[in-house]
């Protein structure tokens, strides 16, 4: 008489707590996150996330106009019209929650997951170096000037002539400006081997930003008009570990 075999589905371990980093590009910019969860089950996870990332505003257009005023210094690409550059502080709570049954081992989970909590915008004065001819100095020199966005500077802000190029991206840390908000997203989520030691997923979603006032990123116009409300859609890949 034989013995029955056992049949063996191995399904793998229910970790319970897990890490991973988030790549996310979206329609309007890109963020890094770093998530920390606690694995109530196989099909929930909790979790919370940190995320920086940069927004930029989809009208914008980068030139290059080729100036050089000695061997070592030429002009640098600049975006007309932009007046701040946007960096994004994200935190907040989120759930993971797998709608399909455990697979094999390596077997692809499929679910879903949100978050939300509060969102900063750090808005970056966005600096050019203007040209100020022989005719607006005392000395008639040419002058090349490094300035941000002001009501003094607007027209030649605005006069591609007068325009050399931009300064340096770390120009204007010091004038740092904080406009806070809400955010939350909404995603698919494709886990690959969702019980394993590691966490490999892919997300695809939306997401929005909310801040109390205006985002200025470009100049205000009759017809452009800054917002204070962003609505993306996104991907992610999330690479990460589980451990008990």
């Amino acid at each position: 008489i034989q013995p029955k075999l056992v049949e063996l589905d191995l399904k793998g371990v229910v970790y319970k707590k897990e890490w991973s980093v988030d790549f996310r590009l979206h329609e309007n910019g890109l963020a890094l996150a770093y998530n920390t969860g606690d694995v109530q089950s196989y099909y929930k996870t909790k979790f919370y996330t940190f995320e920086l990332g940069l927004t930029k505003d989809f009208r914008e257009k980068r030139q290059n106009k080729n100036y050089s005023f000695s061997p070592l210094t030429s002009s640098r690409s600049f975006i007309y019209g932009k007046v701040n550059h946007m960096i994004n502080v994200r935190a907040g709570i989120g759930f993971k929650k797998y709608l399909s049954e455990k697979a094999k081992r390596k077997g692809l989970a499929v679910g879903y997951s949100y978050s939300f909590g509060p969102s900063i915008a750090l808005m970056k004065p966005y600096y050019l170096v203007l040209i100020y001819r022989g005719s607006e100095t005392q000395d008639g020199s040419e002058l090349y000037s490094h300035e941000p966005y002001n009501e003094e500077n607007a027209g030649k802000f605005l006069t591609l002539n007068d325009i050399f190029g931009s300064s340096s991206s770390f120009k204007g840390f010091k004038e740092l400006k904080v406009i806070p908000g809400i955010q939350g997203k909404f995603a698919a989520h494709f886990a690959l081997g969702a019980f394993d030691k590691y966490v490999k997923a892919i997300e695809a979603g939306i997401m929005v930003d909310l801040f109390i006032r205006k985002i200025d990123i470009l100049i205000e116009t009759p017809e452009i008009s800054n917002k204070p409300y962003f609505i993306k859609l996104f991907a992610s890949a999330q690479l990460g570990m589980r451990k008990n």
